[in-house]
């Protein structure tokens, strides 16, 4: 048995029987709602989540989103598997600034104008539109890369510097497609899952599409090169000048200890192999303060 909207499920489930009316005041509290395969057709009252930041809506009936427009702090949003056609306006995206994935495979889109709503997100890094009408259009994943700036991954993989660039051929391992860039980011969703684990997934999910481009994309790795070198120029003249200061501690030592050993070799020189000199003379004139020197001689 299934009830249609959020409110019914929260107040009637078996499983949520000891749920009372106060759990609908505290959605502004919410952080983490799942709701998934419950056959749902309404987002009811959730537009008073706006705390939420991991919202899971897949496998149900829904067909109108607009209730999320309050919930700003979105970071992942899973909406795969229902019946939604539309998309909301660029207003209502736009205010989604924090919302980095987006799941919207296996629903109804069917116009690639509106599918390019999205462009207004401010954030978004990945998404995923496969098992839908618009996906079979000519050249719709050329749109959305082109049209979503901030866009890393679409469906299965992650976005190559040839779908970017304009007329620029790359070897194999470079061009879109290419294994090197098959990520599924979208693994079917384990039962249980806590928003700790939700978090944990989003950072994965993130820093994987991250360590892909990182050894896959041209302009990368010639940008970290660039980098490299600046960096290394930059502190190049820090480092002359610290060996330069040390090497000339060294040679002042060097020269100290020099000077101190040829005077002990010229005072012994002196006193051993020049007998005829006055040796009292010159050790009086030797004396430096309450150091004296006393040589005896039988």
């Amino acid at each position: 048995m299934f009830h249609g909207t959020i409110t019914k499920e929260l107040t009637s489930h078996e499983e949520w029987s000891h749920y009372n009316a106060n759990i609908i005041e505290d959605q502004k509290d919410f952080v983490f709602v799942k709701f998934s395969g419950l056959h749902l057709k309404s987002m009811e009252n959730l537009q008073f989540c706006i705390s939420l930041r991991v919202c899971i809506f897949s496998n149900n009936f829904i067909t109108d989103i607009h209730a999320l427009q309050n919930c700003i702090k979105l970071v992942k949003l899973d909406l795969h598997g229902n019946q939604v056609k539309i998309l909301p306006d660029t207003k209502f995206w736009s205010g989604l600034k924090n919302l980095k994935l987006l799941y919207l495979h296996d629903n109804g889109f069917a116009k690639l104008k509106n599918v390019c709503m999205l462009s207004a997100c401010q954030s978004l890094i990945a998404l995923t539109m496969f098992d839908c009408p618009v996906s079979l259009i000519k050249g719709y994943r050329h749109v959305l890369v082109n049209s979503i700036w901030t866009l890393k991954a679409l469906d299965h993989h992650v976005i190559s510097d040839e779908e970017i660039i304009q007329n620029w051929h790359l070897p194999e391992r470079f061009k879109m497609y290419n294994q090197r860039l098959f990520f599924n980011f979208s693994p079917a969703l384990k039962k249980g899952s806590t928003y700790e684990d939700e978090v944990n997934n989003i950072k994965h999910v993130i820093s994987k599409i991250n360590e892909i481009l990182a050894h896959n994309s041209p302009v990368l790795i010639v940008q970290r090169w660039i980098r490299g070198f600046l960096v290394r120029k930059r502190l190049s003249s820090l480092f002359l000048y610290k060996k330069h200061q040390q090497k000339f501690s060294n040679e002042c030592q060097t020269q100290w200890i020099y000077i101190h050993k040829r005077y002990e070799d010229i005072l012994l020189e002196d006193l051993f192999f020049q007998p005829e000199t006055n040796i009292t003379r010159k050790l009086a004139h030797r004396k430096h303060g309450k150091t004296k020197l006393w040589v005896n001689f039988h």
